[in-house]
């Protein structure tokens, strides 16, 4: 299947070789980086987790967002959602590999990640993390490309796909569970200090990836003529509604709880975040309302079911969703630090030009595979619902 991928347009080729180049810039910037280490990045003392750590945060969710899809069809049989549910699948492995990447490029030198292994320990959650994020890749490729080769074939997938299927939705839940409790594990900071983390991840996870998947099936209708269904479309625009329905309550439920109590060492967090005269209160402001305005017009059917206006409702509820949770969640669990002091975080150029570069390979990844199912679909002759 593979040769589906190496054969397009010339804009095909043009995309490629436009994602080629800024890994390559984006390859040398890190190159610099391992010269000189993390001093060219804005990370300091204080704030010892940046951008890097805040995009592997907001992919973690990305990922485990596809589960929206692989849920209703192979629990529930859900025949809308069969022509793009690895669409999901493959979106969640483009977002695992950029996660992968985020980690490497936050630990400074690659060779660093081997001590998570060598000296495993079950009480690390990193340790776990790394369980289930390459757990969740390879369940994903399993399923992902055995069920496009059956497609392409003619024939049912085997039965052990649909049993690593079903295994996938748990650890989809898994990966991002696993992620919230890097941060609600550490008692030192008050802004993580949360059981509500997990869930607002979870949540904030099913709007975010579904929102994506649905911009996806949109410009991969304009561009190929794949066209992935208006019902699964406007089933998923649902979710997505609910999801940021109930990241949103879980945002105020954790403020209520903060401000009722009166409680400094988790106010000032926010107070930084929504009033402070950081960097950060803008964005955080700007996310706020993103969030509140899609969930106003996706509750609203005639916005929510006019497939030309979706996309756009989808890229502010993912706007909204990154600005909160892979910008301003992790450098205010920072600021300010134990003891009441300020230092401001912001990514450097080359940190940004190194992040470019994952988002880069990511996308090198997704358009691969796409293509691969698009390639698939025209051969067998589905490229419409029937």
């Amino acid at each position: 299947m593979l040769e589906k991928a190496i054969k397009g347009s010339s804009k095909y080729w043009i995309w490629i070789a436009s994602l080629l180049l800024i890994i390559g810039v984006a390859g040398l910037a890190w190159m610099k980086q391992l010269d000189q280490g993390l001093v060219i990045t804005g990370m300091s003392r204080d704030v010892t987790w940046g951008f890097y750590i805040a995009q592997f945060t907001f992919l973690v969710g990305v990922a485990a967002g596809g589960v929206m899809l692989v849920l209703p069809y192979y629990l529930h049989d859900y025949k809308a959602f069969g022509r793009i549910t690895v669409l999901g699948e493959f979106l969640a492995i483009a977002s695992i590999v950029m996660c992968l990447l985020f980690i490497i490029a936050d630990m400074g030198f690659p060779s660093r990640l081997m001590n998570v292994i060598i000296y495993a320990s079950p009480d690390s959650m990193l340790f776990w993390d790394m369980i289930v994020l390459n757990g969740y890749l390879f369940l994903n490729i399993l399923v992902g490309w055995n069920v496009l080769e059956a497609e392409r074939n003619g024939v049912p997938a085997k039965k052990w796909v649909k049993i690593l299927a079903l295994i996938s939705i748990p650890w989809a839940f898994g990966i991002h569970t696993v992620t919230a409790y890097l941060y609600c594990g550490l008692p030192g900071r008050g802004f993580w200090l949360s059981a509500i983390i997990a869930p607002r991840f979870l949540a904030s996870a099913f709007a975010a990836g579904p929102a994506f998947l649905i911009i996806l099936a949109t410009i991969l209708k304009k561009t190929t003529g794949f066209d992935s269904g208006d019902k699964a479309l406007r089933t998923l625009s649902k979710i997505v509604c609910y999801a940021l329905i109930a990241n949103v309550f879980f945002f105020i439920c954790e403020v209520f709880v903060v401000f009722y109590s009166q409680n400094p060492e988790h106010m000032d967090h926010f107070i930084y975040l929504f009033w402070g005269t950081g960097n950060l209160v803008p964005f955080m402001w700007a996310s706020m309302i993103l969030m509140v305005t899609g969930i106003v017009l996706l509750l609203i059917p005639k916005y929510r079911n006019n497939l030309s206006l979706l996309p756009w409702i989808c890229g502010i509820v993912f706007i909204g969703t990154w600005l909160d949770k892979g910008l301003g969640f992790v450098t205010g669990g920072f600021v300010p630090n134990p003891l009441h002091e300020y230092t401001e975080y912001a990514p450097t150029a080359l940190e940004l030009v190194i992040s470019m570069g994952i988002f880069a390979t990511g996308f090198l990844v997704l358009t691969l595979l796409f293509k691969m199912v698009v390639g698939i679909k025209q051969e067998t002759g589905d490229t419409t619902p029937h």
